[in-house]
């Protein structure tokens, strides 16, 4: 037996549903991860990506990063190497090749760094980002070379390097060519110890693995930002391997800074006046040190205005 159409529910409530629709973008709010706090996206944006009240510094992508340390938001890109790009030909659930061009349709990168050269505070530097979003970070043969082109950057202009890290350690996909980028950018610091450059580490969250074992120990000052987790082992092996809860805090940026870890955690919002002050006194002191003069920009190269993350 066929039951008789309900005419209310199957044709009037439709056609009312339809009437009064909102169209509501999905990113129109941004959840704070410690409050719970509903906050606008563009306010969230507009604040550097500081949740306002609760403070909590959420993930930055490599441009928004490099606009907000550059001066005017304009910096040279500096052209980074090509390596292979699937020297194992490694496969899991996906091929590591189509892994790659998803990460690089999602975020508009190559890879996991970004370098750039410019102005920050009036002083000439180079600056090494690191992006979460692709590929949480991870550090690969891209990467390495990205680090230590920056770092040569650096040397040709004779600047300081700021590095910005933010990974989930070595790139599993490429195996122990992975792992020789720890040495190799080992050997690049040496070369910025050597000519008497800063390199100053700035930790992000979240910081760990093979990065940490790495070049973003390896600085002259490392600043932390709050609440960032910075460790090679996280929490949850730990616990897990010795069977016992953990303090409160355990490897975030405050805790590192009270055992002597880290030299400074800083706010967000006063990083580059930090950074600044800085570089500003290790270029102006010390035996054989450059003083921070100003390098104009290479004629007929221009200036990279960064483009919404």
């Amino acid at each position: 037996m066929v039951e008789p159409m309900n005419w209310i529910s199957e044709v009037v409530r439709p056609r009312i549903k339809t009437l009064f629709k909102r169209e509501t973008p999905e990113n129109l709010w941004v959840k704070c991860p410690d409050t719970g706090q509903m906050v606008f996206h563009k306010e969230v944006e507009g604040n550097h990506w500081v949740i306002p009240g609760s403070e909590h510094h959420l993930k930055m992508s490599a441009q928004a990063r490099l606009k907000m340390m550059f001066d005017e938001g304009t910096w040279i890109d500096v052209p980074l190497p090509e390596v292979t790009a699937d020297p194992l030909k490694f496969r899991d659930e996906k091929r590591y090749a189509d892994r790659l061009k998803e990460a690089r349709t999602k975020t508009g990168m190559v890879d996991a760094f970004k370098i750039g050269f410019g102005r920050v505070g009036s002083l000439p530097m180079t600056l090494a980002v690191q992006d979460f979003a692709f590929m949480a970070g991870s550090l690969g043969m891209a990467a390495g070379e990205a680090f230590i082109r920056g770092a040569e950057t650096a040397l040709d202009k004779r600047t300081p390097y700021v590095l910005f890290s933010a990974s989930g350690g070595a790139r599993m996909q490429e195996g122990i060519l992975s792992l020789m980028q720890m040495p190799r950018t080992t050997v690049a610091i040496r070369r910025l110890n050597a000519a008497k450059l800063p390199y100053i580490v700035v930790l992000t969250n979240p910081t760990t693995g093979g990065v940490t074992a790495s070049f973003a120990m390896l600085g002259d000052v490392h600043l932390a930002e709050p609440g960032a987790l910075i460790c090679f082992a996280g929490p949850r092996v730990i616990e897990q391997t010795i069977r016992e809860k953990l303090p409160d805090g355990f490897q975030r940026s405050e805790y590192l800074l009270a055992r002597g870890m880290i030299d400074q955690v800083v706010h967000r919002h006063a990083l580059k006046e930090t950074i600044v002050r800085l570089c500003g006194l290790l270029m102006n002191q010390g035996s054989g040190m450059m003083p921070a003069t100003g390098i104009p920009h290479p004629p007929g190269q221009s200036l990279s205005a960064a483009n919404p993350a």
